[in-house]
């Protein structure tokens, strides 16, 4: 079963046995069960000046101008492209995962020669659902190479829909002992390389006129200093990114760009093992902090990653979501 039937399974006999067309001022629905016609149900006009204003894709139409309605058509990203940074392993694969089963196009940007052994099972998943999946190495703080590729990418289908910025990394080490080496090492790659990224998603989106949603990883620790976790500066660049992702969707929330921040708890990712590896002590105490008792698996963080890339989350800019298993919320 694919991540969106698992997603969406409990509601399908809400919908089962409903017809509906498309093209006319209401919407005509007919009950299979019954044969009887439903009350109409008036469509809503949006006022746009532009397809491009709103940052709402196009429905898509059949070959003789109806409009298809698929099952929950606002997580519909079929052909789709996105791309995500730190896409090599970890978070990001688990997003790209979810975004190549609803059938999108997705480019895994990371600066590893080669990504985790997962990726082959990713990619074959992708082909299963009329998805894409493909892998570029680069480094986000490289800003020519990472505006080439988005380039590149968003040429071969004249569009590029969206952006997951993940990557990231972290160093523990006191204030007084922090050097000025990693101090740079962690801010250029959590905040230069975000905004990097982000500056050159928008640059396509812009010279497309492709409405574009994109997702900030930022962390609760931009939000809390976290017990067990001595790490100041990974902490400010991550309340950076959630500063810049405010200042991006006010700046381009007109030209139909919207950017919103993933804050989440700790999450059991190649990072933090080595967290582990330095703090054994520090998973029990992460695990007692949060209400659920437990750490998140990258895996929880799909639908999260789909919500806010599709039409689902068209209202939603300069948000904050916090995905911490209710850590922030004591």
């Amino acid at each position: 079963m694919s991540f969106l039937s698992r997603a969406f399974a409990p509601n399908r006999a809400r919908l089962a046995g409903v017809t509906v067309a498309h093209g006319a001022p209401s919407v005509a629905r007919r009950c299979s069960r019954t044969g009887k016609a439903c009350q109409p149900i008036e469509l809503i006009g949006i006022r746009r000046t532009s397809q491009f204003e709103v940052g709402i894709h196009n429905k898509p139409t059949s070959s003789k101008g109806t409009q298809i309605v698929p099952r929950y058509g606002d997580f519909n990203i079929q052909d789709r492209v996105y791309a995500i940074t730190g896409g090599g392993r970890g978070l990001g694969l688990s997003m790209a995962d979810a975004l190549v089963e609803a059938g999108a196009k997705v480019y895994c940007l990371d600066r590893l020669d080669t990504p985790s052994t997962n990726f082959n099972d990713s990619k074959r998943r992708a082909s299963e659902h009329g998805g894409r999946l493909e892998y570029r190495k680069v480094d986000v703080r490289d800003t020519q190479t990472v505006n080439e590729i988005f380039a590149d990418i968003a040429a071969r289908d004249k569009r590029l829909d969206g952006l997951v910025a993940a990557a990231g990394i972290n160093h523990l080490q006191s204030a007084l002992d922090h050097t000025q080496t990693a101090l740079e090492d962690v801010m250029s790659i959590n905040y230069n390389g975000v905004f990097n990224t982000a500056t050159a998603a928008a640059r396509q989106m812009l010279h497309y006129e492709s409405p574009g949603s994109m997702l900030l990883v930022a962390s609760m620790s931009g939000l809390i200093a976290n017990k067990g976790m001595t790490s100041p500066v990974y902490n400010s660049s991550k309340a950076a990114v959630i500063q810049l992702t405010r200042s991006l969707a006010m700046e381009w929330g007109r030209s139909g760009i919207r950017v919103n921040s993933l804050c989440p708890g700790h999450v059991v990712t190649p990072m933090v093992e080595m967290v582990f590896q330095k703090n054994p002590a520090s998973r029990a105490i992460w695990e007692a902090e949060n209400m659920l008792g437990r750490l998140a698996m990258p895996e929880e963080f799909r639908g999260c990653a789909l919500f806010a890339l599709s039409d689902a989350s068209s209202f939603m800019t300069g948000s904050t979501l916090v995905i911490d298993g209710g850590h922030t919320a004591w």
